[in-house]
């Protein structure tokens, strides 16, 4: 790896941790057993979910994985070759020490130059969706899944790991109770920041805005906790609406090349952050702090100008408060390292940009601190809050 000169120390917003089997399964109540399970299917394991197998992810055990930043030269220059998913990923590599616990990730860290970072679950991305219509199951196996990353990322003690790896636990909303008593465990047990689905929130009452009032007693607990939000890409179950329009029923399968899902892949981010403010929850909370992770940026641009719009045209449908304001108030915002930081930082201003590497997933960066050389022309002190300070301060750490 190439040593960078650094004149500051980096904290990102984007790292990733690859689970194993029992992840989902070691801590969930025997009630549940059988809800989640691991299959052979023609020599290989595949999850199934209630009965369901998912190809979501295509290798559930992580025993081999793409290399990191195997789709750097894709996202940079693209594809004019149309190569497959295969040949763009390359050769695999066995899963590492360091892609599955803490301490060997440590050391990585250091060779990676990263002092700090959050750390992201991989395979719960594929958990709510696929159990929408079983809420007390979610709770169950999300409870069961942060039980894991405590015992396995953090020494059973915190979910900060030697104040350097900062784990970031589920919370699934459903049951508003069941959601704040989870909120109330993970801070317990020294949460810095959580991870909500950005997607309309499944329940016995059907699919509904997780910014409605009816979940404003958790978001009043977590202005309390003073906790980071934070909303990774996920599977968010946009793959309905693709389906119906190609006559299809197949699950997301963010692997297989779809040129129809590509053209609207940042929908349920877009829609996600709409409803922040459409439903209310920025202006009747004002205090949250929301980090975007792993979706770019592409889609904030559009949906500024849209609500401003908007907004215009009906004030009265915010409360006549400007819900462009509210989100450049409250979000913050991780972009690909391809995009243009620069132009990101004038729209939302540079308070609002964290940097996130998505190591050691494919399509982020082999090495993260390389990342500097896509905001090499913008002032230092910008520089810095981007590389980190932005994070440190929303983290108080």
């Amino acid at each position: 790896m190439t040593k960078l000169e650094l004149p500051y120390q980096l904290f990102d917003a984007d790292n990733h941790m690859y689970e194993t089997k029992e992840a989902l399964t070691k801590f969930l109540p025997k009630e549940y057993e059988g809800a989640i399970q691991y299959v052979e299917i023609n020599g290989r394991t595949k999850i199934a979910v209630l009965g369901q197998i998912s190809e979501y992810i295509p290798n559930p055990t992580f025993e081999v994985v793409a290399r990191p930043g195997a789709m750097e030269d894709y996202f940079k220059n693209g594809n004019p070759e149309g190569k497959s998913r295969r040949e763009i990923f390359g050769k695999a590599m066995p899963s590492i020490p360091a892609f599955r616990e803490p301490a060997p990730r440590l050391e990585l860290m250091d060779e990676l130059q990263l002092n700090r970072s959050l750390m992201f679950p991989t395979l719960a991305s594929l958990v709510e969706e696929r159990m929408r219509h079983h809420p007390d199951l979610i709770h169950a196996v999300i409870h069961a899944l942060n039980q894991w990353m405590l015992e396995t990322w953090g020494n059973n003690e915190s979910f900060v790991y030697k104040d350097r790896i900062f784990n970031v636990p589920v919370i699934t909303l459903p049951i508003v109770e069941k959601a704040i008593q989870e909120l109330d465990w993970v801070v317990e047990n020294g949460a810095k920041a959580i991870l909500v689905r950005p997607a309309p929130v499944p329940g016995l009452r059907g699919m509904r805005s997780f910014a409605l009032p009816e979940f404003d007693p958790f978001w009043k607990r977590v202005v309390e906790h003073d906790i980071l939000v934070t909303m990774h890409s996920s599977d968010s179950g946009y793959s309905r609406y693709n389906a119906e329009w190609e006559g299809s029923n197949l699950e997301m399968l963010p692997f297989k090349t779809n040129t129809f899902r590509m053209t609207t892949e940042w929908r349920p981010i877009q829609d996600a952050v709409a409803s922040w403010v459409c439903h209310g929850a920025l202006f009747r909370h004002p205090e949250l702090k929301i980090a975007v992770i792993e979706n770019g940026a592409a889609w904030m641009a559009p949906l500024l100008q849209n609500l401003a719009d908007t907004y215009k045209k009906a004030p009265e449908g915010f409360g006549f408060q400007d819900p462009v304001e509210a989100v450049k108030r409250n979000i913050h915002v991780s972009p690909f390292w391809e995009e243009d930081l620069q132009e990101l930082s004038n729209l939302i201003g540079v308070e609002r940009v964290l940097f996130g590497s998505d190591y050691p997933h494919p399509e982020g960066l082999a090495e993260p601190a390389r990342y500097i050389h896509e905001l090499k022309d913008m002032a230092l002190e910008d520089q810095s809050k981007i590389m980190g300070g932005n994070l440190a301060r929303l983290l108080k750490a």
